[in-house]
């Protein structure tokens, strides 16, 4: 009888359990006997149908970054420094370029490869090749690579001159290393600047498109996948990232320089000849020159365009502080009609022209105003 009961009340167990589990009314179904945490949903996720469609500016900016990709390129520059104790420390650098040519012509920015002992170029099928120098140009922060690559896409140069602001723009680089990055903007200001050497960039493009360390030689981009600058400088107020104001050489100006650099390995950069020295109010209150600025002549080159002009630079020594200089020469005041107040001015004006040009350099010789026409020359050679 106690044999019968046990096996009675497990048939009873076993019934019972099938009976719920298998006959439950609908909406009780998912109860789980076994699970004390409670009730479960079932997982039910939604998928598109189909590829999604994207709208016309991204299309955009897909079109831009396909274009482009292929003709942007890596630099990595390796150089030797040395430590407290004479000692050798390798030093690398990373930055950004474009090919122009089948050749394998690439140009970055000067102080990408500055003092570089070894250039190695990567471009985006992750392809390395060594390079070499062709040309530079630290003024305009300019530098000319190549190297001997096969299938290489040159990118398509634009023109800087009618660019607006609100037009949108897109740069294409290494930030951090982080080959093959795109970001997207606008121009904020076509303005001048000084570049990393010091010297003006005339009609730098600024925009807010992310720029960070990396991204210097590489190409800033229309909407079409046209280049019209190259990335060269970031305002970060010492961040050492971006902050929303980066700013890039125009085109134009990089056009202007590069039958140089292929030519003679130099841009043939206008000089007058001279050294100077600009002159200040207080300045020139002291030495007793007739206007309040300008830019007064030290010194000229022998055989220089300024020595060729008659203009004439200091003959006689006065202490500036602790510096001497020399007075008694021309105070440089306009060139062209335009009025100068610093080297800075000399610059900008002398650059819009070549070695060979003449130009009206008007100047005070003591109190007596005067104007002569100088030839330009060539800054490599007449060495100031």
């Amino acid at each position: 009888m106690r044999r019968f009961r046990a096996v009675f009340l497990i048939v009873l167990l076993v019934g019972g359990f099938w009976l719920i589990t298998s006959h439950l009314p609908e909406g009780l179904s998912h109860l789980n006997l076994l699970n004390t945490a409670g009730p479960r949903s079932p997982l039910a996720l939604t998928e598109a149908h189909a590829a999604p469609a994207y709208d016309s500016e991204e299309q955009n900016n897909i079109a831009v970054y396909k274009k482009a990709l292929p003709s942007v390129v890596n630099i990595t520059s390796k150089s030797v420094a040395f430590n407290f104790f004479y000692g050798q420390v390798p030093q690398e650098g990373q930055g950004s370029g474009f090919i122009l040519d089948k050749a394998g012509h690439v140009l970055t920015n000067f102080h990408v490869i500055a003092d570089a002992n070894r250039i190695e170029v990567m471009t985006s099928d992750k392809h390395h090749y060594k390079a070499t120098i062709v040309g530079s140009d630290k003024g305009h922060d300019l530098a000319l690579l190549q190297i001997n690559a096969p299938n290489l896409q040159p990118v398509t140069l634009s023109d800087s001159t009618d660019l607006v602001v609100g037009q949108k723009v897109y740069a294409i680089g290494n930030p951090f290393g982080l080959n093959g990055t795109m970001t997207r903007g606008i121009i904020s200001s076509i303005r001048s600047i000084r570049g990393p050497e010091g010297a003006p960039i005339e009609d730098a493009i600024q925009t807010d498109a992310a720029i960070n360390p990396g991204n210097s030689g590489g190409p800033l981009l229309n909407s079409r996948g046209e280049v019209i600058g190259i990335n060269t400088l970031i305002a970060s107020n010492g961040a050492e990232q971006s902050s929303g104001i980066g700013f890039a050489i125009p085109v134009n100006t990089a056009k202007a320089v590069l039958g140089d650099l292929t030519r003679y390995g130099h841009v043939r950069r206008p000089s007058l000849g001279i050294v100077s020295l600009p002159v200040t109010p207080d300045l020139a209150d002291q030495m007793g020159l007739p206007p309040a600025s300008g830019v007064l002549i030290q010194k000229v080159v022998p055989g220089g365009p300024a020595d060729r002009a008659g203009l004439r630079g200091g003959n006689q020594q006065y202490y500036l502080g602790n510096m001497i200089i020399n007075v008694g020469g021309d105070l440089i005041i306009a060139i062209d009609g335009k009025e100068i107040n610093n080297t800075g001015d000399i610059s900008t004006i002398t650059d819009k022209h070549q070695p060979g040009d003449a130009v009206n350099v008007t100047v005070y010789r003591g109190q007596r105003k005067m104007t002569v026409k100088l030839i330009l020359g060539d800054v490599h050679e007449v060495n100031t």
